[in-house]
């Protein structure tokens, strides 16, 4: 096939002015060559197109391609996610990974939350606050946790999220908000294990790839998978085969599912007090580094080569459109 490959270039935004924070959702060349690389094997021809700029002319010009490899997260707006997907569609050209419905929907915590709540999925208690007047008039209990609403790769997630007092949170909110312009997500804090779901697959084919549980060590950053614990590397992973991971498995094909995700990403979870596993986020547009890709990793541990994982979000996508 003739594959177009789209994606945001951490490097490009970079040189806009952009700070390392602000980009990192975005990806680094590397990614971006392993992705293209690991497509070429099966035979495909690699159109590298770029963000949704690059993707608009192009379009423009009359390109167009068998299939699409999205990996756009956008750098905009809450739908920001949702913006090349929403293109393509508009000019009905395949893809691969979920619609612009689902992205704009999973990049809101809050309104993800809502819909999973709907769906009969345990998840903590949670508000949403615009302001720090909001944040001060939440009634949850003591200890909460605070990040950004809309926001991926751990940003604005540190030690300070996790606040026990109101004044921590009159500061976190307000730290966040000044940060990152948008509402902060405030949710009752679980104190029990990080875990994390790999999915390929759409509807009746998807499956869990593997159940991973992240280990902070002993030089992190406590109380989460924060942006410097991932950034520096301060975590490390291991597959589980326990009454929590198949409940969390569980939970994330029920959530998977319902939301209507598509053919490869990530459910996260982590355990309440009594060890029992809640949802706390999905990811339908899941990282791809070689390396340090959460997905990446999981699917390496459980036999799934790189290689073979890029190869299977293509044949899920091809197995989706053939039954249209």
């Amino acid at each position: 096939m003739n594959v177009g490959f789209t994606y945001d270039l951490r490097d490009d935004y970079l040189r806009e002015g952009f700070t390392e924070e602000e980009t990192a959702e975005l990806d680094a060349a590397e990614t971006i060559d392993a992705v293209a690389s690991a497509l070429s094997v099966p035979g495909h021809t690699v159109d590298r197109i770029g963000s949704v700029r690059s993707l608009t002319k192009r379009l423009a010009a009359g390109d167009r391609w068998d299939l699409v490899f999205n990996y756009a997260e956008g750098i905009f707006g809450f739908a920001r996610e949702a913006q090349v997907p929403a293109l393509l569609d508009a000019f009905q050209i395949p893809y691969t990974g979920s619609d612009g419905l689902v992205l704009a929907l999973t990049l809101h915590k809050g309104a993800t939350k809502h819909v999973v709540r709907g769906l009969g999925v345990p998840t903590p208690d949670f508000a949403a606050a615009s302001s720090e007047e909001e944040a001060a008039a939440v009634t949850l209990p003591f200890p909460l946790f605070v990040k950004p609403i809309a926001s991926g790769s751990s940003m604005g997630i540190s030690e300070a999220s996790y606040v026990e007092t109101r004044e921590a949170l009159a500061a976190t909110t307000r730290d966040l908000l000044a940060r990152f312009h948008q509402p902060v997500l405030i949710e009752t804090f679980l104190p029990g294990r990080e875990i994390t779901v790999g999915i390929l697959g759409t509807g009746p084919r998807a499956r869990v790839v593997g159940v991973m549980e992240v280990l902070m060590t002993a030089d992190a950053e406590p109380h989460g998978y924060s942006y410097l614990n991932k950034k520096h590397e301060r975590a490390r992973y291991r597959l589980i085969d326990d009454r929590a991971a198949a409940e969390a498995a569980d939970i994330a094909l029920r959530v998977w599912n319902g939301l209507g995700c598509r053919d490869s990403g990530r459910v996260d979870c982590r355990c309440d007090r009594d060890g029992r596993p809640q949802f706390m986020e999905v990811n339908p547009l899941a990282g791809l580094h070689p390396v340090h890709g959460d997905l990446v990793i999981m699917s390496g541990l459980a036999g799934l080569p790189y290689v073979a994982l890029i190869e299977s979000i293509v044949s899920s996508a091809g197995k989706r459109l053939l039954a249209v």
